[in-house]
């Protein structure tokens, strides 16, 4: 493969040149109730030729056969000189060559479709197992192993494999209008064995469901509010991660009056980290999608902004280093500047002193789903409490808190000592779809949070 795809490169007329080319297995079992709604496996080969002309722009070719590569190379190359636009510089990264196994305990690609069958099925019964107010279950499986080769015209080879295992469980209770859903799931980047012995999850999601149906919908207010480490992570993400992508700032005026770099954006306790080279994690490469090498970049430093993330293009166009932060969901898309393992520090609070603050307040647990429009953000918890008087009460549901991003960081005054990092199914769905990422973060509690209720 590597002669293949430097000899194609050879000929390229561009000032430059990358090929990245994708291997892909896949499988999938989905349960929806009793019914086996899908059982599939998916072999997938192609790739993308992306060239540029700088006195033109960017060309790209893909491709499902790997005949005729100098062909797609020529074909990218037309496309680069028919472009006119800004002259586009990249900024400067070293050629590597490398070639990146990761070894499985239980090769997924070995076990049988039924095997798989039979372990996300034995989920499935469980959830169903709760008794007549589940209406409705779905248990998922899949798993898939990527290989991927990239070369380019500066000397860069990499070759790497991407594995990643699934499972994710989600019951429905209802009595009567009242419907409510409980989630639990887990991705990993490991073998069949990562999603073996994973019980607890479906237990807990039958349970949450049903539990929520007898909750109370929250009163609406400002309160104090205790974020649990998987929302905290997801609201770090969601909320200001993407502000932080530098094609999404460089294209925006108003972002850029946002994101100026020394601002002060919370107190001393708060640092945000993307850091895409952390062993094990869904959002970790050695390399991003353009040859350049991973690593930890502060986003927050003590409440300050201090960085942000950056293809070579981006970082040539600001001045910047490039972070390798230039993904791409599949061989179908160029890569674009996206987020990997995104985080909060831990801080130095235990739970219990959190809590201890509030008379009265919420403990907002999980994310249903959420939007963001710049600097202002809504998002849903899975599930609640109230607090009261410095201790943890009744489960209440329909938990929607919302915000101005910068009003709510400076509200934030305490961070857990208890760091966590979630492995949850999904992806970040920035233009492409679903891209593995990470989330982390410990609990965080802020003050003064609007939430919506009754």
């Amino acid at each position: 493969m590597r002669e293949r795809m430097e000899q194609a490169l050879r000929l390229s007329k561009a000032d430059y040149t990358e090929i990245r080319i994708e291997q892909r297995e896949a499988s999938k079992v989905i349960f929806r109730g009793r019914d086996l709604e899908t059982a599939d496996v998916v072999i997938d080969v192609g790739g993308i030729v992306r060239s540029l002309c700088r006195d033109g722009g960017w060309g790209i070719a893909t491709f499902n056969s790997l005949d005729d590569l100098p062909e797609r190379v020529e074909q990218a190359y037309r496309c680069a000189k028919a472009v006119h636009g800004e002259p586009i510089e990249l900024a400067e990264v070293p050629p590597s060559q490398e070639r990146i196994l990761v070894p499985l305990v239980k090769d997924f690609r070995g076990i049988s479709l039924e095997a798989k069958k039979r372990l996300i099925e034995s989920y499935n019964e469980i959830l169903l197992s709760y008794g007549d107010a589940i209406q409705d279950t779905t248990a998922r499986y899949t798993d898939r192993f990527s290989r991927v080769f990239y070369a380019n015209s500066e000397g860069t080879f990499i070759e790497e494999e991407r594995p990643e295992v699934s499972i994710a469980l989600s019951a429905v209770a209802r009595e009567g209008d009242n419907v409510q859903r409980g989630f639990e799931g887990v991705a990993l980047v490991q073998g069949f064995e990562g999603v073996e012995g994973q019980e607890e999850l479906a237990h807990q999601a039958a349970q949450r469901a049903l539990d929520l149906l007898r909750a109370e919908t929250v009163v609406g207010g400002r309160y104090p509010v205790i974020l649990d480490q998987r929302l905290a992570g997801v609201f770090i993400h969601e909320a200001f991660g993407h502000l932080s992508e530098a094609d999404f700032v460089y294209a925006n005026p108003q972002a850029q009056e946002m994101m100026v770099l020394g601002r002060r954006f919370g107190g001393d306790i708060l640092t945000v980290v993307d850091d895409g080279s952390i062993p094990g994690l869904r959002g970790t490469h050695k390399y991003d999608d353009e040859g350049t090498p991973t690593g930890r970049t502060e986003l927050i430093k003590n409440g300050v902004l201090v960085g942000r993330l950056h293809s070579r293009e981006t970082a040539a166009k600001m001045g910047e280093r490039p972070t390798g932060n230039a993904r791409a969901t599949s061989y179908r898309y160029p890569p674009i500047v996206r987020m990997t393992n995104t985080f909060i520090e831990a801080g130095e609070t235990p739970f219990e002193d959190m809590l201890r603050g509030i008379d009265l307040g919420v403990y907002a647990c999980g994310m249903f789903g959420g939007q963001t429009m710049l600097e202002n953000f809504s998002f849903s918890a899975a599930y609640a409490y109230m607090i009261r008087h410095g201790q943890i009460a009744e489960m209440v549901k329909d938990v929607v808190l919302s915000g101005n991003l910068f009003v709510t960081l400076q509200n934030i005054d305490a961070i857990g000592d208890d760091f966590r990092w979630e492995r949850l199914p999904g992806g970040c769905g920035k233009g492409q779809g679903g891209l593995p990422v990470s989330t982390g973060a410990p609990h965080v509690r802020i003050q003064d949070v609007i939430i919506g209720g009754r």
